[in-house]
């Protein structure tokens, strides 16, 4: 059972909170390939950032760009996560809370896409 007056603080609850996040990572990139996917383009474009004749701003704002793509599809993984642990069953709104959280990850995919054609144009 939870108790909100237990709860761990200071230095103690930034280390569960990193286990926890790692394991959270593990398992992703485990079982979604779409994270894997958005994880490998984060990597190949840091290092283009170096390539281009641009400002440090400008390469921070390129890479955000990206993890914002990576930390949305966090969110809709999570999402459907919650939607499955809810039931399995077919539901027009378990549907449309995944069809959401999949339209977040494209519309981040677009920002990303615009935000990488505005800096290097």
């Amino acid at each position: 059972m939870f108790d909100a007056n237990n709860k761990p603080k200071g230095l103690v609850r930034i280390y569960r909170a990193t286990l926890n996040s790692a394991r959270a990572f593990r398992w992703l990139f485990k079982n979604e390939s779409a994270f894997r996917q958005e994880l490998l383009l984060l990597i190949l474009t840091v290092p283009l950032t170096f390539v281009f004749n641009i400002s440090i701003k400008e390469q921070i704002i390129l890479i955000l760009a990206v993890l914002f793509v990576v930390f949305t599809e966090i969110v809709n993984t999570a999402i459907e996560a919650v939607v499955d642990r809810v039931g399995l069953e077919i539901h027009p709104l378990s549907g449309l809370a995944k069809d959401l959280g999949s339209l977040a990850v494209g519309l981040s995919l677009i920002m990303a896409t615009l935000v990488w054609i505005a800096v290097l144009l």
